[in-house]
């Protein structure tokens, strides 16, 4: 964090995911037995594969993405500003208006994606479900054959830990140790699945997104030295 970066030129994310089936009865048998040895390690003998299915969203092979928030700068002389938006609903859907984003917007060299544990979560997690989906990677996140200083990604927890790859810091604690104002949430990752299934309330996990997308800016701004965004530069659009 010795350089700073261009923070016009970083698009900001976060995703929210589910199962991709609601009960872990209504998946095929062959896919039942993939679960089991999918989670085998995970589970070992503390939970069942079927006590153990409402953690499927976390797997891009039995999950499914159902939000991703962004979010971007904008400068108009001394004003700064933070567009957020969402894409939500059907998944292929959402995944085809977020790759016609990249590709019409953030498309240029210098453009840069930013999440917390995108590296090892987001990104490859969007990219899986694209392919499973059908569609072409966009450019941003097609990694094939490119060096890693050539990967346009930034991931706020690889950051953090100043290169000891042992230590996990979630968003949550890194905002509060930040000083970083977190307006207190109803729910949280935990709680998504249920939420989207149970509840069928779509609206309450789109805000859970996309704070937490105004939250890896405001780590970010942090990073960087900058003041953080005050509740008047933050524009949902």
């Amino acid at each position: 964090m010795q350089r700073k970066l261009q923070i016009e030129n970083i698009l900001f994310l976060d995703i929210e995911t589910v199962p991709e089936n609601e009960n872990f009865e209504n998946l095929t048998e062959e896919k039942k037995e993939l679960w089991a040895q999918k989670t085998k390690y995970q589970r070992k003998e503390d939970f069942t594969p079927e006590e153990f299915y409402d953690r499927a969203g976390i797997w891009a092979e039995f999950g499914k993405i159902v939000c991703i928030s962004v979010g971007y700068f904008t400068f108009k002389g001394t004003i700064r500003n933070f567009r957020v938006t969402s894409f939500y609903g059907d998944e292929h859907q959402l995944l085809l208006d977020f790759k016609n984003m990249l590709e019409t917007h953030f498309n240029k060299p210098q453009h840069l994606l930013c999440a917390h544990n995108g590296k090892e979560f987001d990104f490859p997690y969007i990219a899986r479900r694209m392919i499973i989906n059908g569609i072409a990677l966009p450019n941003k996140l097609n990694l094939m054959g490119k060096k890693p200083w050539e990967i346009p990604h930034i991931d706020t927890m690889e950051l953090w830990r100043f290169g000891d790859y042992k230590h996990f810091t979630s968003l949550k604690l890194l905002t509060n140790i930040l000083n970083i104002p977190s307006p207190k949430d109803d729910i949280d990752g935990s709680m998504v699945r249920a939420v989207f299934y149970e509840q069928n309330d779509l609206d309450k996990i789109i805000i859970y997104c996309e704070k937490d997308t105004v939250a890896v800016a405001q780590v970010l701004l942090k990073f960087q030295g900058d003041d953080i965004l005050s509740p008047e530069e933050i524009l949902h659009v």
